[in-house]
């Protein structure tokens, strides 16, 4: 029962599974922090706002130190495209609507040399765009484990079945054997029981027959004790 319950439930979930979409779209998006313009990319994708957020915040921890800012995280001095800035601020959110969530992350380019710029705005939109893949792969795989698990849950349920099935044969050949060896015993037992019965019948006529032999002995004996006492 609960094997069936199982595989039901991964099936469910599967089916499922088909409406998130596996194409990512990287757009521009700009956002007011602190009341300055902050210009970055975002992608819109179908999840919770509770497990796209925390697999976001594992991926921004790849730039640097990840610290919760007013209204948004911030990373300072981050790493990016292979490259350690000492100076400049990375600044990521995540909003939802509905079942849909947006990651989304930027620059204050005030904060950034002129010549980073245009390096981190471009490597910014291809780790949005990484993150995008990464995440439905990351669900796309949570759902072969899943899957897996089932399988190799049936897997082992069948082979129990299949050395369940074996003992039972075995079980079976035995019961088999018993029974043969009750029929022959009891065969044997009713055979037995009429000898027996016929012994007895047979042990009471002759009974019968001793008891009546004695009798007409004793009378042969008393006779013979008259005709002696008429000797003169």
């Amino acid at each position: 029962m609960y094997i069936n319950k199982f595989i039901f439930s991964v099936f469910a979930f599967a089916i499922t599974s088909f409406a998130f979409g596996q194409k990512v779209t990287v757009i521009s998006h700009n956002e007011k922090i602190n009341g300055d313009a902050a210009e970055g990319y975002a992608t819109e994708l179908e999840g919770k706002k509770e497990e796209v957020e925390t697999a976001w915040s594992k991926f921004l921890k790849d730039f640097g130190r990840p610290k919760l800012g007013a209204s948004h995280t911030m990373i300072s001095n981050p790493a990016l495209g292979g490259t350690a800035y000492s100076t400049g601020v990375i600044y990521a959110d995540v909003t939802s609507k509905n079942d849909n969530t947006r990651v989304w992350v930027g620059i204050k380019e005030g904060e950034w040399t002129v010549n980073d710029i245009g390096i981190v705005k471009k490597d910014l939109e291809k780790e949005v765009y990484r993150f995008g893949v990464k995440y439905y792969k990351d669900k796309i795989q949570a759902q072969i484990d899943e899957a897996q698990r089932a399988f190799d849950a049936t897997t082992r349920q069948s082979q129990r079945l299949v050395n369940q099935n074996k003992d039972l044969t075995i079980q079976l050949g035995n019961n088999e054997q018993e029974k043969i060896r009750l029929e022959q015993q009891m065969e044997k037992n009713t055979f037995e029981h009429a000898v027996l019965l016929q012994k007895i019948e047979n042990n009471k006529l002759s009974q019968d027959s001793v008891a009546q032999a004695g009798e007409q002995i004793k009378r042969v004996i008393e006779m013979h004790k008259e005709r002696q006492q008429k000797v003169n």
